[in-house]
């Protein structure tokens, strides 16, 4: 047994139990009441010592125990705030819970659990209520009391519905609903203006209630493994991620695609998908889509106008026209062939050109006027001519890349650039430094720095407001990045194969939006267990070298 603070908490952690069936001991339940031993055996402690008198227990943690019940008794220690079960063996719960007004984090994950007792459903400070790897069938009605919860948990259980009242949770943000038997959604949930993240993946869903249009703030939405014959036609400004391969969509519709127009990631994989609109080409903001084991046997040229497109999975698709070689070579190569079939039917169709300007040799015109993009790539040039810059003159440009040359500096004329440049890639190159100009490129999102020789990124990077993802694999970083723990916005951050020998989990948590953070490779002798606590972590890449297991 353990306490853990004084004075403005008190926490109370259990070992594991070394027999089974073995009940919390009935001491602390009265933790509260009782005065421990060492006020018996030693009269003389001081005020600020006698820590059993001056705070409640409000951390109670009994996870990973083989405990089968809970007594009523709980109600005793009515300041808990966090009471966590999690990995045990318990059937059932007590009422009494409902006695437990200031608990705000409920952990009951991994338990037997067939029901849970509407009591809980009183709790009006709750925030969190996680209850993945039950034995649930149904949810109460009352559920929807919970007017503070924010994060709801149900994954891995039996339910084959949702009770209505779920659309009264206000205040929820993160919702898992996988690994379930649901075969429909409460139309109540488009309720939940709140929700960034919603899981209803490993279903039996056959449709999506078009009332979802009304979560507004939803980013990541998880529909794979399901029953799905099309995808859900939902409005929302917000929605970046789409997860719905293993359905049985056939066929992709321009109003649906229309409304993904912030999408960034959309995957598609494992369907029934024959043709590929040329709407596709209107998700601007698209970076990753995975196709792979479709039915699509051509692909419209009209794919290399996504200007950001990085990732494009075609893989178990019978397409007809190009060359598997081509389709080894990767994204770049694809849609660079692509590219070259606009640019064949458009002079094809204007004509022989009267003369050709000397910036275009150099330089992609075609891109620069229709994606606005401007790329000086693999020509192992020390610096960017200016012809290429002044073949992008009056342009807006989003997208540059110098990648694979031999740049020691960041070019300076790309600061022309700044009023719509969103993103850059000057990976491959031989930078030892990154230049605080990059800091004046307010338009950012996505910065490609990759292969270079970088051991540190300028304090000023704090500023750039719109950076969502930053790739920093393969330089010579030995820490963390201090900028990048202040850049709240940022999605990704790739810092693999460097030689970080640490990171501060209390400052991740502060990047709310972080959701993919890449370490492997580092020089990590271990993981700090608080790195958990980062909710918004969906993917995390830790090993290599010395850190072998977590």
């Amino acid at each position: 047994m353990y306490y853990c603070g004084v004075l403005s908490e008190l926490c109370l952690y259990l070992q594991r139990f070394e027999s089974s069936c073995v009940p919390v001991p009935q001491n602390v339940y009265r933790l509260n009441i009782d005065d421990p031993a060492e006020a018996q055996e030693n009269v003389s402690f001081r005020g600020s010592d006698r820590w059993w008198e001056q705070t409640d227990l409000t951390k109670l943690l009994l996870s990973s125990n083989q405990l089968t019940q809970l007594s009523e008794d709980i109600k005793l220690l009515p300041a808990l705030t966090i009471l966590d079960l999690h990995d045990n063996q318990l059937s059932s719960l007590p009422s009494a819970l409902g006695e437990l007004q200031e608990l705000q984090q409920l952990r009951l994950s991994h338990n037997k659990l067939s029901s849970l007792p509407t009591e809980v459903c009183s709790l009006n400070n709750l925030r969190s209520l996680t209850l993945q790897q039950n034995l649930l069938e149904t949810v109460p009605e009352e559920i929807g009391e919970l007017g503070n919860l924010t994060e709801l948990d149900l994954s891995n259980n039996l339910l084959k519905h949702l009770p209505s009242s779920v659309g009264r949770l206000s205040a929820l943000q993160k919702i898992s609903l996988c690994h379930n038997k649901l075969s429909s959604l409460p139309d109540g949930l488009g309720q939940l203006a709140n929700v960034k993240l919603l899981d209803c993946s490993h279903n039996q869903l056959t449709d999506v209630p078009v009332s979802l249009a009304g979560m507004l703030a939803l980013q990541q939405l998880y529909l794979q493994h399901n029953k799905l014959r099309r995808l859900p036609q939902l409005p929302a400004p917000a929605l970046r991620e789409v997860f719905a391969g293993n359905n049985q969509v056939e066929l992709l519709e321009a109003e649906q695609l229309s409304c993904l127009s912030a999408v960034t990631l959309l995957e598609l994989r494992d369907n029934k998908i024959r043709n590929l609109p040329e709407e596709l080409a209107l998700l601007l903001t698209l970076t990753r889509l995975d196709l792979s084991n479709n039915d699509i046997s051509t692909l419209p040229a009209s794919l290399s106008l996504l200007p950001n497109l990085k990732v494009l999975l075609l893989e178990g698709n019978p397409l007809r026209g190009i060359r598997r070689e081509l389709l080894a070579k990767g994204t770049g190569d694809l849609l660079k062939y692509l590219r070259g079939r606009i640019k064949e039917e458009a002079e094809g169709a204007a004509g022989p050109t009267a003369m050709t300007l000397p910036s275009e040799g150099l330089v992609n015109t075609h891109n620069i006027k229709t994606l606005k993009m401007l790329e000086y790539i693999d020509k192992q040039a020390a610096s960017v001519p200016d012809e290429v810059f002044d073949a992008a003159a009056h342009q807006a440009i989003t997208s540059v890349n110098f990648s694979r040359n031999q740049l020691t500096a960041f070019p300076p004329r790309l600061l022309e650039l700044h009023s719509s440049l969103s993103d850059i890639n000057l990976g491959f190159n031989r930078l030892s430094c990154c230049s605080a100009d990059i800091c004046s490129l307010q338009q950012l999102t996505h910065i490609d720095l990759r292969n270079n020789q970088l051991t540190d990124l300028p304090s000023e990077m704090k500023n750039l407001s719109k950076l969502r993802c930053i790739v920093l694999n393969h330089n010579r970083f030995s820490s963390f990045p201090e900028a990048l723990y202040q850049i709240v916005t940022l999605e990704t951050v790739m810092l693999g194969n460097n030689q970080v020998g640490g990171v501060d989990p209390s400052r991740l948590m502060q990047l709310l939006s972080l959701s993919t953070l890449d370490l492997s490779n580092n020089d990590l002798l271990n993981v700090p267990p608080e790195l958990g606590l980062c909710t918004s972590l969906r993917s995390a890449a830790l090993l290599g070298k010395f850190l072998h297991v977590l």
